[in-house]
């Protein structure tokens, strides 16, 4: 009896760590994986509401308030801010769709970005802004100078989810402290901008 278990006992685990193995493989690819990124004006659109600093250069972060991904994101914006204090205007613009209420955007995420010194938190209704901008993944930082001109897009972590030193934080201190760098764009790690069903990073 023992002789013809044996070979069931070794199938099945062999399935047990190929399974493994494949959910193990997908959740690495997928946390390497950035978001769409679309290219963004190499001006600043004049049809934005959003306050652009004629004095000093403007930092746009888009995002959407459920987006787990974007936790890393804001962190990594606050070490920006901490090293770059008072060297940019700062904004934090966070999709919301019409006919939500404050249950449904009002997130650990909203909460985290308002608490930062220095940074200016709005919404977008309907994503008007994040369009104008063409940003379609949560976490899109832009940098634009004090004409208006863009100088840098992309992310600020080197993976969803993943906080610490990365290339999109570099180069934004890099920029803001009047020092050359030559790769002003990076990928983006985070969930669609626009996605209004998205679960919730945290309760309200």
């Amino acid at each position: 009896m023992r002789s013809r278990k044996f070979p069931i006992l070794v199938t099945v685990s062999l399935l047990w760590l190929v399974l493994v193995c494949t959910g193990f493989a997908w959740l690495v690819r997928y946390e390497f994986s950035p978001g769409r990124a679309g290219t963004a004006p190499v001006s600043w659109p004049e049809e934005s509401r959003i306050g652009r600093a004629t004095d000093l250069p403007t930092l746009l972060m888009f995002a959407h308030p459920r987006c787990p991904c974007t936790r890393a994101s804001m962190a990594e914006l606050a070490r920006l801010t901490a090293q770059c204090e008072g060297r940019a205007r700062v904004v934090v613009s966070f999709f919301r769709p019409s006919g939500t209420g404050q249950d449904w955007s009002v997130t650990d995420l909203w909460r985290s970005a308002s608490s930062l010194p220095g940074v200016t938190v709005e919404w977008d209704e309907d994503g008007i802004e994040g369009r104008r901008f063409h940003s379609e993944t949560s976490g899109q930082v832009l940098l634009y100078d004090i004409r208006g001109r863009l100088v840098f897009e992309g992310g600020i972590t080197s993976s969803r989810g993943h906080e610490g030193d990365n290339a999109g934080r570099g180069a934004l201190v890099a920029i803001l402290n009047g020092d050359a760098f030559n790769s002003p764009r990076t990928p983006v790690f985070g969930c669609s901008i626009s996605e209004p069903e998205m679960a919730p990073t945290a309760k309200p």
